[in-house]
């Protein structure tokens, strides 16, 4: 199936200002999830920018890329006008990437792709085993709750998806932010007022449950940081240069 992938980036950071540009091993960290994007081989990969300056680095480091307005409310509707501009509206399933996930396992974006077309899902997502439960009331760490157990060969539909798990409950896993989607569920998904649920618990993903598009969830090998704040970039920093020597 003809995928597109695209990377929806922002220097307006709530909590870390211009973080697509801060570089690591002498390249940006957008840049670094475009490279991974691309290595996945999985369709076209075009970085969606609301700077120009992310645009120009991205260019200037071997990517395409392509600026949009400033005032799409999620990375998603920011994603439909980069179709839209591109022309790409032959495509029949589009990737969603995090822009700030430069450790992102390339092998779980190809998992991902596999099953969606496998399987002619709608909607797609990933999330990894929690080991540390002390993660599940951090409010940063997005949690799904799945309506079976994850394994390596099962795609099951997502329950809800929570910031914070206060009582015991079965079957949740930490979500990473990548979406797969087809072409003609994101044309709806947009068409959508953002939910109530969506505004107040800041998960676009609550629009697609609350107006019953199914989400199926690929278990992924590796839970990587985002870069969130100065702390996970520091971390993320030496993980990365760790790796490089």
């Amino acid at each position: 199936m003809k995928t597109l992938v695209i990377i929806p980036s922002r220097l307006s950071a709530t909590r870390l200002p211009g973080k697509p540009l801060l570089k690591i091993n002498g390249l940006s960290i957008i840049s670094h999830v475009m490279k991974k994007a691309v290595s996945a081989n999985i369709g076209e990969v075009f970085v969606a920018a609301e700077d120009q300056e992310i645009v120009d680095d991205v260019k200037k480091n071997g990517g395409e890329a392509i600026l949009t307005n400033n005032d799409h409310k999620t990375g998603t509707d920011r994603i439909f006008e980069a179709i839209n501009k591109l022309g790409k509206t032959d495509v029949e399933l589009v990737m969603n990437l995090q822009g700030d996930e430069p450790l992102i396992n390339v092998d779980d974006i190809k998992n991902l792709h596999k099953k969606m077309i496998q399987s002619n899902t709608q909607f797609g997502t990933l999330a990894s085993n929690i080991s540390d439960k002390n993660v599940l009331d951090k409010q940063s760490l997005v949690k799904v709750i799945t309506k079976e157990s994850l394994n390596d060969s099962n795609f099951p539909e997502a329950k809800d998806f929570k910031r914070e798990i206060i009582n015991d409950i079965e079957n949740v896993y930490h979500h990473l932010g990548v979406y797969c989607y087809q072409l003609k569920t994101l044309k709806r998904f947009i068409l959508f007022d953002q939910s109530p649920n969506e505004i107040k618990n800041k998960l676009e993903q609550l629009r697609a449950l609350d107006n019953h598009i199914k989400i199926n969830v690929a278990l992924a090998k590796d839970s990587p940081i985002g870069v969130d704040t100065e702390e996970d970039f520091v971390a993320i920093k030496k993980i990365m240069e760790y790796k490089s020597k």
